[in-house]
């Protein structure tokens, strides 16, 4: 259960196309901390991400959520077609960079110099942090949420143990391509987990959005993403 007393702050670092922003919040108090990055929906930076970080830190986590949208102004959307301009003009080699560049400032914090550091992402995000734990040797646990799965070849470079949450009806990311993360994740000999939620679509973790958020579900994978957390970040 979580204990912890929080607080959380916006902070600003340097990126190398811009300065970019990200919301911070880890349990009060001195110590180091193992930390997590939480990677936005298409939606950016906005309060259910924010809350999300807070639940983390609430776990004994340093979270750490960066605005992928800083090279495009920090911007926020509030209905379908606004969200997709902004994820289509993300590259997604500038988004790992913008994310390499967040591993960067948690290594400079005295909370999480010697940390581990795991990534969970929810839509996009869970595009990106499949990607992220693929490009990166420094992520000791990845947690993607229906986010798209990379080639065959980029899995074979997955660094850490992994846990995948898929909605059964979901519209955005084809079951093919789920089955094929779990078939060569054990192909491979990775580490991870495939779980496919009956009757749930895409975006069922988000209890903002009442049309998809499973409440049953939602929970069921919170719990198994803090137990890969605990077991490879603790």
């Amino acid at each position: 259960m979580a204990t912890h007393e929080i607080t959380s702050k916006e902070v600003t670092f340097s990126g190398k196309a811009c300065e970019i922003k990200a919301y911070a919040a880890r349990p009060e108090g001195a110590g180091a901390r193992p930390a997590v990055i939480v990677v936005q929906e298409w939606w950016g930076l906005n309060e259910n991400i924010k809350d999300i970080a807070r639940r983390f830190a609430r776990e004994g986590y340093f979270a750490l959520a960066p605005d992928l949208y800083s090279r495009q102004g920090h911007k926020v959307a509030a209905d379908p077609n606004s969200a997709a301009q902004l994820m289509t003009a993300l590259k997604k080699e500038d988004g790992i960079e913008d994310l390499k560049s967040a591993l960067q400032w948690l290594r400079g914090q005295k909370e999480t110099a010697a940390s581990k550091i795991g990534v969970t992402g929810y839509c996009m995000g869970g595009s990106y942090a499949l990607l992220l734990a693929c490009e990166s040797n420094e992520i000791a646990a990845s947690a993607p949420f229906y986010g798209e799965i990379p080639s065959d070849e980029k899995l074979g470079s997955l660094n850490c143990p992994l846990f995948y949450a898929y909605g059964e009806n979901d519209g955005w990311i084809q079951r093919k391509d789920v089955d094929r993360l779990a078939a060569t994740l054990k192909k491979l000999g990775k580490k991870g987990e495939v779980k496919v939620y009956a009757r749930c679509q895409h975006g069922f973790f988000n209890e903002t959005r009442k049309d998809v958020y499973a409440p049953e579900a939602a929970q069921d994978a919170w719990e198994r993403t803090l137990r890969l957390f605990a077991e490879n970040l603790k």
